[in-house]
């Protein structure tokens, strides 16, 4: 889900060495999209549906953390560190609850409205110049949360998802900016310490609800599920993705990742879409989702003669 591992553009490379990075991005960005098998998994039904999004993000930070501790190299004190690390935690929690209350298309691609918040914050705080490009992204993805938004106000089922999964973006911007920042400390470093402080965050909360597995109707094997959350959809992903960085232009690897937001709702649909629980995405997700991945295209997708040939 995390994709923002470095802000600079790859280093020059050989063609096999960029087809490698552009496989490893792929893996990632296929990795991160699995996320909704478990968010919406009936796995979890024993768990309180107010209290779901939060109790999946402290599991999956905690195993998540584990997964990357091997990989900090340079661990540095920032005073960015609190509010970074706040960011990430409102955004984890606002991103999976949004999935517990609603389609998982309607959270990630809310979530991937991320690029606008940052170039507004952008130019209203740091007085960075926009581009046409810039503007015409920020133009579809504005339409495109507001068509959700409107139709979830006249009578959609999903409005409460529809709000946290815009949090979500705004908190993931936040995250994005914190990581500009802080571009000059070890990467693996600021993605452990953001998954650690997500659990300590969390904790008095999940701790607070009792959280046994025989008294919320888990059973325990679902435990290993929660650490393959954790490891393998965002630990083992993030690890790719940093690699794949090396050889990849960040223009470049935006693009790839954007099989996430596609593939998400996907998977979800062949895994659950025979669960009582399962919500098809009305077709306002579909219609803004597609305007927000054009306002993206349009911003990253390469436009010269070098560019595509990275």
């Amino acid at each position: 889900m995390l994709k923002t591992a470095r802000d600079a553009d790859a280093k020059p490379a050989n063609a096999q060495s960029m087809w490698r990075g552009r496989l490893l991005i792929v893996a990632a960005a296929l990795l991160w999209s699995t996320g909704g098998l478990f968010a919406k998994s009936p796995w979890f039904d024993g768990w309180p549906a107010e209290m779901r999004g939060l109790m999946l993000a402290f599991w999956r930070s905690l195993f998540a953390a584990l997964v990357l501790v091997p990989w900090v190299r340079r661990p540095q004190w920032h005073r960015g560190l609190p509010t970074m690390c706040l960011s990430f935690a409102l955004m984890v929690w606002a991103f999976l609850s949004a999935m517990v209350h609603g389609p998982a298309a309607n959270a990630i691609w809310l979530q991937y409205l991320a690029p606008a918040w940052v170039m507004l914050a952008g130019v209203c705080w740091f007085g960075e110049r926009v581009t046409p490009p810039d503007l015409r992204m920020f133009g579809c993805c504005l339409a495109g949360v507001m068509l959700i938004l409107i139709m979830e106000l006249s009578g959609g089922s999903a409005l409460r998802a529809t709000l946290l999964g815009i949090l979500a973006g705004v908190a993931f911007a936040g995250v994005v900016l914190h990581l500009r920042i802080l571009r000059v400390l070890d990467s693996a470093w600021l993605m452990m310490l953001n998954q650690a402080a997500t659990v300590l965050l969390l904790l008095p909360w999940v701790w607070g609800q009792k959280w046994e597995a025989e008294s919320m109707g888990v059973p325990l094997q679902t435990y290993v599920v929660l650490v393959l959350f954790g490891a393998v959809q965002i630990g083992l992903p993030y690890i790719l993705f940093a690699r794949g960085l090396r050889t990849v232009s960040s223009p470049e690897a935006s693009i790839i990742t954007l099989l996430e937001p596609i593939l998400l709702p996907v998977w979800v649909y062949l895994a659950w879409h025979n669960h009582a629980g399962y919500q098809a995405p009305p077709w306002w997700t579909w219609a803004g989702g597609g305007m927000i991945l054009c306002g993206l295209l349009v911003r990253y997708w390469p436009t010269t003669t070098s560019e595509l040939a990275r």
